[in-house]
């Protein structure tokens, strides 16, 4: 009999699920092709999860009125994204330019999140009723989203947060209290080192804490123990970019939907990483973070 951790992805329903991004979106200019594609952190969970077969999802951030947002919008209406709480401002779209070496993403320059970066997402009464009736909200360290971090907890709806590579200890420290399922990105640490800082993470408040190794695979920690999971081969090799969005989306995708069906302890943490692994190796066949790309060039 197979087990729900060695299901393919399109025999897990996760159809019961609804999640929820908060955050920042972005244009990836890849120079070396001159095309645009959309991104950013709380789009690529949102997009990701939807291809995962969610119920519902949902994107809540701010949109610039220049060709990329526009583009970023357009991009996720066809992936039937929800945008209903969504605010569009004149402003510069926030923006990076990319280059690819061997298949890996290499960040050459941003604007710093655009216009995003200067009006900020301040959630009132009513956006936290809508943000109650999801299952799940994702944000992370590039979404300008810290502040609204204490309200969103309030809610009582759990909070995954990325806080990938380079979050000083003090930021973790004050965030990390409202965040239910804490993502890092600790390829550069040894597996000791990573154990041990998951550990102080966990410390900090949030119920599971994980880990992406890159090559090494992930880890992961439930407050009691350390779990390990291998990368999934990948088929044909196109863009690694978002791959860490799809894993971590996979996972909560994963862990929310075994619970959903009474499913705890080894098993939805085996589910969870192993169904991870699996969308992240998906991930790596679509150009940019989820396709959609245009030309695009500094001079148009």
């Amino acid at each position: 009999m197979t087990t729900s951790a060695e299901m393919p992805l399109d025999a897990f329903d996760t159809s019961c699920v609804s999640v929820l991004g908060f955050g920042d979106n972005t244009a990836d200019v890849y120079d070396h092709t001159n095309t645009m594609y959309p991104g950013g952190n709380a789009v690529n969970f949102a997009v990701a999860c939807k291809r995962l077969g969610v119920g519902r999802s949902a994107y809540m951030g701010i949109f610039g009125n220049d060709r990329p947002g526009e583009h970023i919008i357009s991009s996720l209406q066809e992936e039937n994204i929800e945008l209903v709480k969504c605010r569009q401002v004149i402003g510069p779209n926030g923006a990076c330019h990319v280059t690819l070496v061997d298949g890996d993403r290499v960040f050459v320059s941003s604007n710093e999140g655009g216009i995003r970066g200067e009006s900020r997402y301040v959630l009132d009464r009513f956006d936290l009723e809508y943000v109650k009736q999801f299952d799940v909200v994702h944000t992370g360290n590039y979404c300008f989203t810290e502040r609204q971090l204490p309200k969103l907890a309030s809610t009582g709806v759990p909070v995954s947060f990325d806080f990938s590579d380079d979050s000083s200890d003090a930021y973790i420290e004050e965030l990390a209290p409202y965040v239910d399922f804490a993502f890092m990105s600790c390829g550069a640490l040894s597996k000791q080192d990573a154990e041990a800082r998951m550990r102080w993470v966990a410390e900090q408040g949030p119920q599971v804490v994980v880990a992406t190794m890159g090559s090494e695979g992930s880890l992961a920690f439930d407050g009691e123990r350390i779990w390990h999971q291998g990368i999934k081969p990948v088929e044909h090799l196109v863009d690694t970019m978002a791959a860490g969005d799809t894993f971590l989306s996979g996972f909560v995708v994963s862990w929310i939907t075994s619970t959903k069906s009474g499913v705890t302890g080894c098993e939805r943490m085996e589910s969870a990483l192993d169904f991870a692994a699996s969308a992240a190796a998906q991930a790596c066949g679509w150009s940019g973070s989820w396709g959609h790309g245009v030309p695009f060039s500094v001079n148009t």
